[in-house]
């Protein structure tokens, strides 16, 4: 075998290679015709071994192989079936990797009812009896007089932090990177007791997503205790703005000048209104053979103005003809 490793040439690769026709008929035996495909590869094993990889038709098994190992012990000697398996291929559907009961329940799995007991030497916890680095836990100890079994180990107050800093509470989160503060400032941080107290604390304000949860100093949220937010008309005024530039100018029309107020006629004389008002009463009488009927309206219409000697010689005339009439 030592000769073989140290003369070997790639002849001995070589030889197991073309034996397809001899790891073909070992999985037919093994497997049957209706269960092998095609020749997909070989696969090195070490220096006198290969593997032949054929398509495995099999019912429930897409994706995986038939592996047939053969093997070289010498160059004068024939070449051997060392086994034939049925291995996942890389595009087949696996079973995942085996997890220990206890490791498989994840945060949140814990229902009611159910009890998840802790591992004997868990890491996070240590013995209350033995002298601890948190002053916190040393102080409820001595209060109670007796304190507690166990308490939270140094690693488990640094697997805790990691967990919060890290969580959806942390500064990393897409809450904290849009917060205008954090929530050390604020008022409703409440800080934890102990060597956390340092970098957590609880939220107590009800409009806040964190309420009741352990949340990074350098965690914040829109409820910030010191927000102040100006108060201002929900609709919006826009400022207006005039140029100038872009407008036409034109003069505006001259207003046309207010005519003189003309002199007023001088009022007539009250005996020549008199006398105009008894001519024409007079003109209206006519005989009534000769003049056709003519409804009088109720408002008699003014009559111009007629000049005084006119108006004595019809009264004259009217005054001559009416004894002859009667």
């Amino acid at each position: 075998m030592t000769l073989l490793l140290t003369l070997d040439d790639g002849s001995i690769q070589r030889k197991l290679a073309e034996a397809v026709d001899l790891a073909r008929a070992a999985v037919l035996e093994d497997a049957g015709a209706e269960l092998v495909g095609a020749h997909v590869g070989v696969d090195r094993e070490d220096a006198v071994s290969a593997s032949h990889l054929f398509e495995a038709t099999v019912t429930g098994y897409r994706g995986w192989r038939w592996s047939v190992t053969v093997a070289l012990a010498g160059d004068e000697e024939p070449i051997t079936v060392s086994e034939v398996v049925l291995i996942p291929g890389p595009d087949a559907r696996v079973a995942p990797a085996w997890v220990p009961w206890d490791r498989r329940v994840q945060a949140g799995d814990l229902g009611v009812g159910d009890i998840f007991p802790v591992e004997k030497d868990d890491p996070r916890l240590a013995p209350a009896y033995l002298e601890s680095d948190d002053p916190a836990v040393e102080a409820v100890a001595k209060e109670t007089g007796l304190g507690r079994v166990h308490v939270l180990s140094r690693h488990g107050r640094l697997d805790a932090a990691a967990r919060w800093h890290d969580g959806e509470f942390g500064p990393r989160s897409d809450m904290a990177r849009s917060a205008p503060d954090v929530c050390g400032s604020c008022g409703f941080f409440v800080s934890l007791a102990g060597s956390l107290s340092a970098a957590f604390g609880a939220c107590t304000n009800d409009i806040s997503p964190a309420d009741g949860h352990v949340v990074d100093v350098a965690y914040g949220c829109g409820a910030h205790s010191e927000i102040e937010v100006e108060v201002t008309s929900s609709v919006p005024v826009a400022e207006l703005v005039y140029d100038d530039s872009l407008v036409d100018f034109e003069p505006a029309p001259e207003a046309p000048a207010e005519p003189e107020p003309a002199e007023a006629e001088p009022e007539p004389v009250a005996a020549e209104v008199a006398e105009a008002e008894v001519a024409e009463a007079e003109a209206t009488v006519v005989d009534e053979s000769e003049a056709p009927v003519v409804e009088v309206p109720e408002t008699a219409e003014v009559q111009p103005e007629v000049e005084p000697e006119a108006a004595a010689q019809s009264a004259e005339a009217e005054t001559t003809e009416s004894p002859s009439e009667h």
